[in-house]
């Protein structure tokens, strides 16, 4: 065994030592072709760095973890997401400054990725309230969320980086999303990536 925690052995067995390695690489690879794509272009704002990196964490994280045993490829929201045995790996960058993954928030708390983490995550710590409002809450699920089977339990990448200095922060782990705040409720979570880790500049 390596240097891998119970959580991460747990989750993965055998090849909690290997993701715990590629993982970190693809996203550095994905910040790489994001930086690279922002100079192309020339851009005095960073929009093409935003976009190409959104992109490229997905095909980084395909093309990394494709030829390992148990990887599964599923299309969502025309992105390709990588399941590993009955883990799906969701990769989230959740600030452009070195900051503590326990600030890291949704957007929106309704859409594709909320309804990933609500159907997919951890049970809720505290239960919702029921008040009666069930009209006021969404229907159904995304409908790309339905392709998946409801078996499957979520792993969130949650990863801290700028084009200026790259991957400052990397975990993993499994999350609630708190829908009055849209913060994401940790229900574990360990670093991918040392503190004084291997960035990318």
């Amino acid at each position: 065994m390596g240097a891998t925690s119970p959580w991460a052995r747990e989750t993965f067995g055998a090849l909690a030592d290997r993701l715990a390695v590629t993982i970190p690489a693809c996203l550095v690879e994905a910040h790489e072709r994001a930086r690279h794509g922002h100079e192309g272009v020339h851009t005095q704002t960073l929009e093409a760095y935003g976009h190409g990196l959104h992109a490229a964490q997905y095909e980084a994280l395909a093309a990394g973890l494709a030829h390992l045993d148990g990887s599964t490829a599923r299309r969502l929201q025309g992105r390709t997401v990588m399941v590993i045995d009955r883990n799906v790996i969701y990769p989230i960058r959740y600030a452009k400054k070195d900051v503590p993954v326990t600030a890291a928030r949704l957007r929106r708390a309704v859409g594709f990725r909320a309804d990933l983490i609500r159907r997919h995550g951890p049970e809720p710590m505290q239960q919702e309230f029921d008040l009666g409002l069930d009209d006021l809450r969404e229907p159904e699920v995304h409908p790309d969320i339905a392709l998946l089977p409801s078996e499957l339990r979520l792993v969130i990448v949650a990863y801290a980086c700028s084009m200026e200095r790259g991957v400052m922060r990397a975990e993993w782990g499994s999350a609630e999303l708190r829908r009055e705040d849209r913060y994401l409720v940790w229900h574990h979570h360990e670093p991918l990536i040392p503190a004084a880790g291997h960035r990318a500049a």
